[in-house]
């Protein structure tokens, strides 16, 4: 009968059609590099950039004056706005470090004094005047006001009048606004003796009170010498950083 012969054929065929298919699922080269490109451009927590407060020095600065030259330059400066501890709007707040080096060539009986610092800038100045002034007038009359306009001493000023019943009371807020100022904030004064004084900052916390918008920090350094002939003085200035 012919159903003997097709049963055979039959499994021959489906034998055929199951050695056509991958004995493994692992994907091929091309699926295993998509993959692996995948998983590297994914973030991982924890990987990003760490601020470490790290910022340029400015080239040194030399001074020279009857055959003998000084010498300032800084090194592994460190800068970092952090929030103030009197949670103060108006004040600004930095973690610095450093290390600043003096140098004196052509004398070997030099002695004076090497200082260290930082200069912070302030945009708005709110350390001197009357600072905020609130005050409340009741007047006479209906109906409501609102203004705004320059008031004396360097005040401005802002009101608002809401109507009740046959009297106005008017609220008053006056912000004395200064040009900004520098602040100079010593940080080391060294007496010396010989010709290569040294000043190390390590996280040294410095702070102004009464700023008020953008500010700046630079590091500063001023090394004096002194012999029985020759007064000399060099001064030197970091970078400044905008906070």
């Amino acid at each position: 009968m012919s159903t003997g012969r097709f049963l055979p054929r039959v499994a021959a065929a489906a034998a055929a059609l199951l050695l056509a298919v991958p004995a493994s699922a692992d994907p091929g080269p091309a699926e295993t590099d998509t993959a692996a490109q995948i998983a590297s451009a994914t973030p991982t927590a924890g990987t990003g950039p760490v601020a470490d407060g790290r910022v340029a020095s400015s080239p040194p600065s030399t001074s020279t004056l009857e055959g003998v030259t000084l010498t300032i330059s800084a090194r592994d400066e460190t800068q970092m706005a952090v929030a103030p501890l009197t949670t103060a709007v108006s004040t600004r707040e930095y973690v610095v470090g450093g290390k600043f080096d003096g140098s004196i060539t052509g004398s070997n009986a030099s002695e004076g004094i090497f200082e260290v610092g930082y200069q912070i800038g302030c945009g708005i100045d709110m350390s001197t005047g009357g600072g905020v002034l609130l005050g409340v007038t009741a007047l006479g009359g209906l109906g409501s006001d609102a203004f705004t306009g320059a008031g004396v001493n360097g005040y401005v000023f802002a009101a608002v009048g809401l109507a009740g019943g046959a009297a106005l009371i008017t609220g008053q807020v006056g912000v004395t606004l200064k040009p900004g100022i520098s602040n100079t904030v010593p940080v080391a004064k060294k007496s010396y003796k010989g010709t290569a004084p040294e000043v190390e900052v390590g996280d040294l916390r410095v702070k102004i009170d009464g700023c008020v918008g953008e500010s700046f920090i630079r590091s500063y350094a001023t090394l004096s010498s002194s012999t029985a002939e020759v007064e000399d003085i060099v001064s030197w200035y970091g970078v400044t950083m905008a906070v």
